[in-house]
């Protein structure tokens, strides 16, 4: 982003800069540990199943998307607590939970008494055959769920109380391309540690992988990254202000600057609908669909990526962390340039579209690349791309029709339904693989539903580049 030179910079452009500086890195570092926390299941399987033989492609799908149903649950009521009271205590405590909560997945398997009792009682009540493991991971997945929830739509509300509308998409993609970073630093690391506690061979040596402080690879996967939340989410408490006149290194005349700016937009852009009538607006709930199906193909390529290469190549487990980090490199450049583009151009609709279509139909044409790693590969490049791509162009749509609590409580919402295919799309994937043997079926329903969402989207129509100051709506439109 470019800004005038010091000597002529005006006081809101000396806000805009420090508060690219100030708040993104921050939130950028909090968002890769997040998405680390909730992926690396991915990886930890890969082991897990050694010391768990009942966790087939089904549980791990279940559960890996069980989260999302937690995540389901505070997902509102946290973008309206960083609306109405700010965003910095909140996020320090979902950091602190969700960290707790993720760390304490590397223990599953403890016959703890009260888990012995709940399964017995569930097996009991519906006639079930779950094992206290099975139990626990679904518990402690559903667990981090509850924790996380109002994170991200959180951090897009609090966003928009700092980046006026010509910044919010770059400053959204910076906050976004955390979750490229963290499939690239994710895998690579959890690789490392999944050694631990093994027996492999080396140029015909057999080498065995000692434990460390008593626990095995996969552990670590969790508690390794588990914990640096915790220490993040106290540090917040001290370094993220929750608007601009609460920011210490801004001076009074950069702080009134930037407020003034961001409060003459909402005035001229925004009519004045309730929280309950943007909760029901017809573009609300189709963006909230949307965004379920988008979701749906996402979480059921990251989740089952590392398998699907294992499955299709037989490859070890450095090779698949690097080839599991060019797909995030695909997304981190596409989505850089959609939120730089989208910006530049004013046009949000066709940056939303495209990127999933072509996700869409790298996900569909990778089934026929069986036997050629290379074309494999370049399938998931776009298809992550693809699927990662589009976010800040998308998540500006709410603000270009809604009032700022009207959208607060929409963003929570799109994003809370919209998760709900986080469930969905790895428990189809791991559900069809269990049945069928092969990850092919699951593949072309998680392209589908990527096509359901950019027709959605194209036929809504936000977003075009004459309607980035739309006329106010007015709380009788709400209803039409």
């Amino acid at each position: 982003m470019k800004f005038p030179r010091p000597a002529d910079r005006l006081p809101v452009d000396r806000a805009r800069r420090k508060a690219y500086w100030r708040l993104l890195p921050l939130l950028f570092i909090a968002y890769v540990i997040a998405f680390v926390d909730r992926a690396n299941v991915a990886f930890a399987k890969l082991t897990m199943v050694k010391d768990f033989p009942t966790f087939d492609n089904a549980v791990f799908g279940f559960g890996a998307g069980v989260f999302f149903l937690g995540y389901f649950i505070l997902e509102i009521p946290g973008s309206l607590i960083v609306e109405k009271w700010g965003a910095r205590a909140w996020i320090c405590r979902i950091m602190i939970s969700w960290g707790i909560v993720a760390a304490l997945t590397a223990f599953i398997g403890v016959p703890l008494r009260v888990s012995v009792w709940a399964v017995e009682i569930w097996n009991n009540a519906f006639g079930a055959t779950m094992g206290v493991p099975e139990f626990q991971f679904y518990t402690l997945r559903f667990l981090l769920g509850l924790a996380e929830a109002g994170f991200f739509p959180g951090v897009v509300v609090y966003l928009s109380h700092w980046f006026p509308s010509r910044d919010r998409g770059r400053a959204l993609a910076l906050f976004f391309i955390a979750t490229p970073v963290a499939q690239i630093v994710g895998p690579l690391l959890s690789a490392m540690m999944l050694k631990i506690g093994t027996t492999e061979i080396v140029n015909g040596v057999t080498v065995h992988h000692p434990l460390v402080l008593g626990l095995k690879g996969w552990q670590w996967v969790y508690v390794a990254w588990g914990l640096p939340a915790v220490v993040l989410g106290a540090a917040v408490l001290f370094l993220l202000p929750d608007k601009p006149r609460n920011a210490r290194w801004l001076t009074a005349e950069e702080s009134e600057a930037l407020s003034a700016e961001l409060a003459r937009e909402q005035q001229k852009n925004k009519g004045h609908m309730s929280l309950w009538q943007g909760l029901r607006h017809p573009k609300v709930l189709l963006l909230s669909f949307s965004y379920f199906c988008t979701v749906t193909g996402s979480y059921g390529v990251v989740f089952f990526l590392p398998s699907i290469l294992d499955r299709w190549y037989s490859l070890k487990y450095t090779q698949l962390a690097w080839l599991t980090t060019l797909p995030a490199l695909m997304a981190l450049a596409g989505q850089l340039f959609i939120g730089w583009n989208s910006d530049r151009t004013r046009e949000r609709r066709w940056h939303t579209v495209l990127p999933i279509v072509i996700g869409a139909s790298a996900i569909a044409l990778a089934p026929a690349t069986q036997g050629n790693l290379t074309l494999t590969i370049v399938c998931f490049m776009l298809a992550l791309g693809g699927l990662k791509a589009y976010l800040p162009a998308f998540w500006t749509m709410p603000y270009l029709f809604l009032s700022s609590s009207a959208a607060a409580a929409s963003i929570g919402m799109i994003n809370s339904i919209g998760n709900l295919g986080g469930q969905l799309g790895p428990y189809v994937i791991g559900k069809v693989e269990a049945v069928t043997g092969s990850f092919v079926g699951g593949l072309y329903f998680l392209a589908c539903s990527m096509m359901v969402c950019a027709t959605i989207v194209f036929c809504l129509g936000l977003g075009a580049k004459e309607e980035q100051n739309p006329a106010p709506v007015t709380p009788g439109a709400a209803k039409s």
